[in-house]
C-alpha cells in the first residue's frame, strides 16, 4: 500500500493507465488502416541526407509526428540538424556506476532527457548496459561495469528518470556488443546458461522494472544470427517472454537483409532504408513479408509514441539550465572518484600546509570530458584541472603546470613543489579497443616524478581499467574517470578534502593483462577471416570478478573496492530466516558504524555463494545487494538488503528456466567483493523452479 493514498484511488489509477493503452493502441490500429503502402514502408526507416540525419520523417496528412532521435548514455549528445547543441558533460557512466547510488542514476537520466527535449528531441539512445567482459573494449567508459545485476539496478533507475521527462529511452546494445574489434560482423558463441546469467539480465531489468519503451538491436552477431534479425533475442525473449510492448530499432547500419529482420522482430531499421526501404516494397509485393507484419510493427512504434506523449506534443525548445546542471555534474563527478591508494593517509592534501604545487601530465592541461564516438557531449562550458586547483586553494599558492612531455623537466618541476599531482589517463572512443597500459611514456612520466618527489598524488582519467607499474611508488591514487566538464572543481575537491571520496569499482582492475577473463585470441577478439570472426565466449558466467575470484588470481583492485578519509565496521548480520520461500524474500540486516573521524558514505555489498553440483560450476560468490548508506563520525545504521529468489537462482539449460538448487548457500556482506565481513548461512531443502 502506497501512504496516503488507498486502495481505491490505486485501482482507479491502475484501470485509468490500461484504458490509456487501449487507447493508444485502437488509436495506432486506426492510423495504420488509413496508410498507403509506400506510406507504411517510409515508417519502417529512417532518413538520412546531407540535410536530415537522426530522424524518421512523418506524415502530415495522418498526423504521424517526426521521430527525432538523439544519442546520450553520457549526456545529451549528436542530434539532427536543428535540434543539436551544447549541453550538460556529465561524468562517464562509469563512473555513474561507481556510485552504486540509484538515485544518481535517474538524476542523470532526468538531466540527459531534459537537455534532450530542450533541444525538441523526442528519442534518446541511452542507456548503454553491455556488460564490460573485456576491459580493453573502447566503450567501457559508456556503461556501467562487469556485474549484471549491479548494471541492472542502474539501468532501471536511469530508465525511469529519462522517460519521468516524457523522452523514450533507447536500451542497448542488445546483445552481447561487448568488443568493439570487429564489432560489425563478429559472431559472439555464447552458451545458453552464459547469455541468461551474464549478458541478459541487465536488459530483462530495463524491459520488466525499468518499464523501457524501445530496444536497441546490436551490430553483431549471437550464435550465428546478427542480432537485428536475431528471432531468439527479439521475438522469443525479449517480445513473448519478457512481454516488451515498446519498439525495436536497429543501431546505425547494423540492418543486412530485409525479410529476415521483418521478420524476426525488428521495428525500425537506422539511420536509412538501406534494406527496409525500396527492398522491403519489392519484398512485399513479391509476397515474402506480409503486410500485416508491417502493420504490427507500426503500430507498436506508433502505440509507443502515444504513451511516451511524443505524439502530440512535441518539445519547446529552449535553452538549458547550464549553471544549475553544472553543479549536479560536479556533484556526480565527485561522488564517482575511486580512492585506490591512500598510504599513511596521505590524502586529503592539507592547503595551508603548502605553498607550491606541480601539476604535471598530459591530462593535466584540459578537462576529461569524456569518451570519443556517438556518446561525445560538446559540453556547455569546460574547467580545467589548473582551473579548479586554483579556485580552491586561492592565490597564496603557486601551481606550475607541466604536459609532461619532457619526462626531465617535469621531473624537475617536481622536485622543487611541495607537492606533485600527476594526471595520466587515456582517451577511449567507439570503433575501436584500447590497451590497458597507459600510452605515451605515461608510466615512465609517473616514475620519474615520483622518484623526484615522494609526495605524488596520481589522478587516473581512463574510460576503465589501466595497469599501475609504479603503484608501490606513489602514496596515494586517485580514479576520476572521465569527470565530464567540472573536472577541475571536482577532481580538486576530493585530493582536498572538500568532499571525502565513497566509490567503489564496477569494474576489476587486474594486476596484468595476463589474467583478464578472455586472455586467449579465440576468446577476444575472437578468430576467422574478416567478416566471419567469431569470439568464444568459453570463460562462460566467469565474467569480471566471478574469474579472479575462481582462479584465486589477485587483481590489482577487487570489485567493488575503494577507499574513503574515513573507516567502517561491520556488525550484527541477522538473517529473516534459515530457509528460502519463493513467496518472501530474504532480508538481509547488519549495522555499519562509522568508526573514523569524518562524514562518510560506505556502500556495503551483499554476496550469496550459489553452490556448484553436477555440470553446473558456479563462482564462489555473485552480487545480489547494496546499500549505500551516509554516516557521521560514531553513527551506526541499522541496514537491510532483501534477496528474492532470483538472488539464489541459476539457469538451467534442459529446462530452459530459472531454478534454485537444494543446498547450503553462504550469504556475505563486505566492503567489497574481496573484503567480506560478515557471513550467514541458508538451507534449500528443496529445488525452486522460478520460470523463464
Amino acid at each position: 500500500m502506497v501512504a496516503g493514498c488507498p486502495a481505491m484511488v490505486i485501482f482507479l489509477l491502475a484501470g485509468h493507465v490500461r484504458a490509456q493503452a487501449q487507447d493508444s493502441d485502437a488509436r495506432a490500429r486506426q492510423i495504420v488502416t488509413q496508410m498507403t503502402l509506400d506510406e507504411k514502408v517510409s515508417q519502417m526507416h529512417g532518413t538520412k541526407t546531407k540535410q536530415i540525419v537522426r530522424v524518421v520523417l512523418g506524415i502530415p496528412r495522418l498526423g504521424i509526428p517526426d521521430l527525432l532521435v538523439t544519442n546520450g548514455p553520457a549526456g545529451f549528445g549528436p542530434a539532427g540538424p536543428g535540434h543539436s547543441g551544447k549541453a550538460t558533460a556529465l561524468p562517464a557512466p562509469i563512473a555513474l556506476a561507481a556510485t552504486w547510488d540509484l538515485g544518481a542514476a535517474r538524476e542523470y537520466g532526468v538531466i540527459t532527457a531534459r537537455e534532450a527535449a530542450d533541444c525538441g528531441n523526442t528519442f534518446l539512445e541511452a542507456p548503454d548496459i553491455n556488460i564490460a567482459r573485456v576491459p580493453q573494449c573502447g566503450r567501457t567508459f559508456e556503461a556501467y561495469g562487469e556485474d549484471p545485476y549491479l548494471a541492472g539496478r542502474l539501468a532501471v533507475a536511469n530508465i525511469t528518470g529519462i522517460q519521468s521527462q516524457g523522452i523514450i529511452a533507447n536500451v542497448k546494445h542488445y546483445a552481447g556488443n561487448n568488443q568493439e574489434a570487429n564489432r560489425k560482423w563478429v559472431n559472439d558463441a555464447i552458451d545458453e546458461r552464459t547469455l541468461r546469467e551474464i549478458y541478459l539480465p541487465a536488459f530483462e531489468a530495463s524491459v520488466k522494472e525499468g518499464h523501457a519503451e524501445s530496444v536497441m538491436a546490436a551490430y553483431n552477431q549471437v550464435n550465428g544470427a546478427y542480432c537485428s534479425e536475431n528471432d531468439i533475442l527479439l521475438k522469443q525473449i525479449l517480445k513473448k517472454e519478457w512481454g516488451f510492448q515498446g519498439f525495436i530499432t536497429s543501431d546505425f547500419g547494423a540492418v543486412h537483409s530485409t525479410s529476415g529482420p521483418v521478420l524476426n522482430g525488428l521495428d525500425l531499421e537506422m539511420p536509412d532504408g538501406k534494406w527496409l526501404g525500396d527492398p522491403l516494397k519489392a519484398a512485399i509485393l513479391a509476397g515474402k513479408v506480409p503486410v500485416g507484419v508491417i502493420d504490427e510493427h507500426l503500430i507498436r512504434r506508433f502505440r509507443t509514441m502515444m504513451d511516451a506523449g511524443v505524439w502530440d506534443h512535441l518539445p519547446a525548445q529552449k535553452p538549458i539550465p547550464a549553471e544549475k546542471n553544472g553543479a549536479i555534474a560536479c556533484r556526480l563527478a565527485k561522488e564517482g572518484m575511486v580512492l585506490l591508494r591512500n598510504e599513511d593517509a596521505f590524502l586529503p592534501l592539507k592547503a595551508k600546509a603548502l605553498k607550491t604545487v606541480a601539476l604535471i601530465g598530459p591530462y593535466a592541461m584540459q578537462a576529461s570530458t569524456g569518451g570519443g564516438g556517438s556518446s561525445h557531449v560538446t559540453p556547455a562550458y569546460t574547467v580545467p584541472p589548473l582551473e579548479g586547483l586554483q579556485d580552491l586553494l586561492g592565490r597564496g599558492v603557486s601551481i606550475t603546470l607541466n604536459n609532461g612531455g619532457n619526462i626531465a623537466a617535469a621531473a624537475a618541476l617536481a622536485r622543487r613543489a611541495d607537492v606533485a599531482i600527476v594526471m595520466v589517463g587515456n582517451q577511449s572512443k567507439e570503433g575501436r579497443d584500447i590497451s590497458l597500459a597507459l600510452g605515451d611514456a605515461q608510466d615512465a612520466l609517473v616514475m620519474a616524478v615520483a622518484g623526484a618527489n615522494r609526495r605524488t598524488v596520481v589522478v587516473v582519467k581512463s574510460g576503465g581499467p589501466v595497469l599501475m607499474p609504479w603503484i608501490d611508488r606513489v602514496p596515494a591514487v586517485l580514479e576520476a574517470w572521465y569527470p565530464g566538464e567540472e573536472d577541475g572543481n571536482a577532481v580538486a575537491a576530493i585530493l582536498f578534502g572538500d568532499v571525502n571520496p565513497s566509490a567503489k569499482l564496477p569494474i576489476t582492475f587486474p594486476a596484468s593483462v595476463g589474467d583478464v577473463p578472455a586472455h586467449t585470441v579465440a576468446q577476444y577478439p575472437g578468430t576467422g577471416a574478416p567478416g566471419h570472426t567469431v569470439a568464444h565466449y568459453s570463460e562462460g558466467v566467469l565474467v569480471g570478478y566471478r574469474w579472479y575470484d575462481a582462479e584465486d588470481i589477485d587483481p590489482l583492485f577487487p570489485f567493488g573496492y575503494g577507499l574513503s578519509y574515513t573507516t567502517f565496521a561491520y556488525k550484527n548480520l541477522k538473517l529473516s530466516s534459515r530457509t528460502l520461500s519463493r513467496f518472501s524474500p530474504l532480508r538481509v540486516g547488519f549495522d555499519i558504524t562509522n568508526t573514523g573521524k569524518a562524514i562518510g558514505a560506505e556502500i556495503a555489498q551483499v554476496y550469496v555463494g550459489i553452490p556448484s553440483h553436477p555440470g553446473v560450476n558456479q563462482p564462489p560468490r555473485q552480487l545480489k545487494g547494496f546499500a549505500r548508506v551516509s554516516l557521521a563520525p560514531g553513527q551506526t545504521v541499522h541496514a537491510s538488503v532483501a534477496l528474492n529468489t532470483r538472488a539464489f537462482a541459476y539457469w538451467d539449460t534442459g529446462a530452459h528456466a530459472w531454478k534454485v538448487a537444494p543446498g547450503d548457500y553462504p550469504i556475505y556482506v563486505g566492503a567489497s567483493s574481496r573484503d567480506l565481513r560478515l557471513e550467514g548461512r541458508i538451507t534449500v531443502k528443496e529445488g525452486l523452479e522460478q520460470g523463464p
